[in-house]
């Protein structure tokens, strides 16, 4: 067999074996991929931060707990909602329990003289909501402002 026929093989040998595994690493590539959502909440209405607690719940069951990465980012009058005197305290930290992370903006907090044990509800203090949102959206994240 000449050198030329010996390479020929090889090539066709080594082309069938990716044309084998390709498909199968594109499957596993996709199942790594997961959804990325952060909701963002400024107001200071317990009815919206009850819409946006319920629009995180709808997303995980549709989409699946485990195929969806979740976060809340709370800033302005939103802050709030992570209070220890919050109306929905307990939905929070049944998110949190759920898999939900809790972002709490520390330029806020500090504007309204809140400390982190106002704020049992949040479990990450971000130094400023407004670049969080910013840096998700960078990183791809869907943003959600109900």
């Amino acid at each position: 067999m000449s050198n030329i026929s010996k390479r020929s093989l090889l090539l066709a040998g080594g082309a069938a074996v990716l044309a084998a595994i390709l498909p199968v690493a594109a499957r596993a590539q996709a199942q790594v991929v997961r959804n990325r959502a952060l909701f963002q909440v400024t107001d200071n209405d317990p009815a919206r931060w009850n819409m946006i607690l319920n629009n995180m719940t709808n997303l995980k069951e549709g989409v699946g707990s485990e195929g969806v990465e979740v976060e809340l980012i709370a800033y302005g009058p939103g802050i709030l909602m992570l209070k220890a005197d919050s109306p929905v305290k307990h939905r929070i930290a049944d998110a949190m329990k759920s898999g939900v992370h809790v972002n709490a903006c520390q330029n806020t907090m500090t504007g309204m003289k809140l400390t982190p044990a106002d704020m049992p509800a949040g479990d990450r203090l971000r130094a400023s909501g407004v670049v969080e949102v910013m840096k998700k959206q960078q990183q791809g994240w869907a943003y959600i402002r109900s």
